[in-house]
């Protein structure tokens, strides 16, 4: 199991009684228990968000070539404009494949404008990490069964259940060698005890790396 704190939002502190509410984005990774007809449409969703991506960035360096100032919204509607036409077997898999892409590339970029990161480069099968990414309204969870639904799919078995309560903000199915795994992003509300005097608990963001309650207690963050 591999639980990881994605972020703090703040701005959901609530006050309560006798406790104060804190929500965290947390991932859980989880391996799945995929045969051999959902592994090949895992296989195709990676090929699809592979190619958005691939088509993007091309799509990207022309525009910018010649002037124009791209985005990844503005490139998203465009190959939606073609998709059916010209790309028919994208609809094969969920349209999470051929539309997170866009945004991906979107930071990318202003990741590398910002010199935080490098500058965004084609992807190629077998060399590039295998992933696609799920919208959480399109994702449903079995926990008495321990499975997860895929869109256009079906059910699929997790090997162990998801270990906390909240709402699915997303699901990103990637790739390590020869085993597939859900990494689940959760929305999960932490209590904690208020003191006896009721002062509420606050959040100090430190260096990007830690959240650190005034209580003391320390969150790592992923940056």
């Amino acid at each position: 199991m591999l639980l990881v704190f994605c972020g703090v939002s703040f701005s959901q502190v609530e006050t309560l009684t006798d406790q104060a509410k804190l929500f965290m984005q947390i991932a859980h990774k989880i391996e799945l228990k995929a045969n051999n007809t959902q592994m090949t449409y895992f296989k195709k969703a990676c090929g699809v968000a592979r190619f958005a991506w691939n088509w993007g960035l091309a799509e990207w360096d022309q525009q910018f070539k010649s002037g124009q100032k791209p985005s990844g919204m503005a490139l998203k509607k465009q190959f939606n404009a073609i998709k059916e036409s010209e790309f028919p077997w994208t609809y094969e898999v969920t349209k999470y494949a051929s539309q997170q892409p866009f945004l991906d590339l979107q930071d990318a970029w202003k990741r590398f404008f910002k010199k935080l990161g490098g500058k965004p480069r084609f992807k190629k099968k077998g060399k590039s990490h295998d992933s696609f990414y799920v919208g959480g309204d399109q994702i449903q969870l079995d926990e008495s069964k321990r499975r997860i639904k895929i869109p256009n799919l079906g059910w699929v078995k997790m090997r162990e259940s998801l270990r906390f309560d909240g709402k699915i903000n997303s699901v990103v199915i990637s790739r390590t060698a020869d085993r597939w795994f859900a990494s689940i992003q959760v929305e999960a509300p932490i209590l904690f005890p208020k003191h006896e005097n009721q002062v509420s608990v606050g959040v100090d963001l430190g260096v990007l790396q830690l959240a650190t309650l005034s209580n003391g207690v320390v969150f790592q963050l992923q940056g």
